[in-house]
């Protein structure tokens, strides 16, 4: 099994910055899968915010984040993070970790992955 627990939330005013961190575990879980986060905001579909390949080399930002929230990965910790800078009030969302059994490409559909965590609540107040 594959465990994904994130961490990190909260609430911040707009233009803050908050760090997302997603750790990994489980017997059947590999450092070759790839990674990625997700949100959902109340009454929106799950919408694709950051991923990030096998190697850590490869990332991809869904575009309403794009320059502002950055995704990294720490193999050896099989954690990755989301660091989120200039927060507006529509980030408000419940942030998901999930993980691919694909290393590669990145996968921007939530069907494309395989594992998902419970989330975390990010709240930006105005």
């Amino acid at each position: 099994q594959v465990q994904l627990d994130e961490s990190g939330g909260g609430l911040v005013q707009a233009g803050g910055s908050l760090r997302l961190s997603c750790a990994a575990s489980g017997r059947t879980f590999r450092s070759s899968y790839a990674m990625g986060w997700f949100r959902r905001a109340p009454g929106n579909e799950r919408e694709f915010v950051a991923g990030v390949d096998w190697t850590g080399n490869s990332k991809f930002y869904g575009n309403p984040v794009k320059g502002r929230f950055t995704i990294s990965r720490d193999t050896a910790k099989n954690t990755i993070y989301l660091q989120m800078n200039s927060l507006k009030p529509e980030d408000t969302a419940v942030y998901y970790c999930a993980a691919s059994r694909y290393g590669s490409p990145i996968e921007t559909l939530d069907g494309g992955y395989d594992y998902w965590g419970q989330g975390t609540q990010v709240t930006v107040s105005s």
